[in-house]
């Protein structure tokens, strides 16, 4: 895996570790902290792709816990018991209350700070906040982040965008936002219609299209790099999500720097 950068020598960076269905993990780092968002691939190939952009997994501050689905947690539970006997403090899990409620920690005791949807809380230099987003999960939250003047917004799983989230994300200079599926790939696709309704379905996700209306619509010229991730392996092509998205934008004349996060990777390392 390669790493993509936008400049040298930054100390606000965002790493997008791994996104889409098979899993999901975004690291946002500065020169005090590194908070990772979700730990949904494995432990070691998490360490693997964290030692692809020099990160030494001891220097992970925080763990922030989006929502329960498999695709956010498959790797936490490994994580927080290995850092806990590796290192001098355990690593501290920031989530809500419900979504805390729905996970199985087999007899571990995590190191839990709650922390509910609408609620501001700060990691050494970073200011997290976190809004309540339309998906089928218990407590689902997004999140924007702030530092070094710069405005982060971390955007997936949502079926459609309400005005409480264009007013949280007003201002972003980045974001990390769901390109799900193309519509029409989803209809003829393999998946069973039950399935179909739930991924076009108001708590389901983000298609190609509705992305890009969203973007073209509540995103400003401040915006200086998008990303569009939790791509379908089944349901959508980087080129076809890409292309609806660059079509928007031109119509909006909006022109960020725009990257396609694919499931299997590469590791995208955005030097802010």
């Amino acid at each position: 895996m390669s790493v993509e950068s936008t400049g040298e020598g930054s100390i606000l960076s965002v790493t997008i570790l791994a996104s889409g269905s098979t899993g999901n993990a975004t690291l946002v780092s500065t020169n005090r902290a590194r908070v990772l968002f979700d730990a949904g691939i494995s432990r070691r190939e998490l360490y693997r792709r964290l030692a692809e952009v020099s990160v030494d997994p001891a220097e992970i501050s925080a763990v922030v816990l989006s929502h329960e689905h498999s695709d956010h947690i498959s790797g936490l539970l490994s994580l927080l018991k290995h850092q806990q006997s590796h290192r001098r403090a355990p690593l501290p899990l920031f989530c809500n209350a419900r979504t805390l409620g729905t996970l199985d920690w087999k007899g571990f005791v995590p190191t839990v700070e709650l922390v509910e949807a609408g609620a501001r809380f700060p990691v050494a230099d970073l200011e997290i906040g976190t809004f309540t987003i339309p998906h089928d999960a218990a407590d689902p939250m997004g999140f924007v982040i702030q530092a070094e003047g710069q405005r982060l917004g971390l955007l997936t799983d949502l079926g459609y965008v309400p005005d409480s989230i264009r007013f949280h994300l007003a201002g972003a200079n980045f974001l990390l936002l769901e390109s799900n599926h193309d519509l029409e790939m989803l209809k003829v696709g393999p998946y069973p219609w039950s399935v179909k309704q739930r991924v076009m379905g108001r708590n389901g996700h983000l298609s190609n299209d509705v992305a890009a209306s969203f973007a073209a619509g509540s995103l400003s010229s401040e915006l200086h790099t998008l990303v569009l991730g939790h791509l379908s392996g089944n349901n959508n092509h980087p080129a076809i999500a890409r292309l609806a998205m660059e079509n928007a934008l031109n119509g909006a004349s909006l022109h960020p720097r725009l990257e396609v996060a694919e499931r299997e990777g590469p590791v995208l390392r955005f030097d802010l």
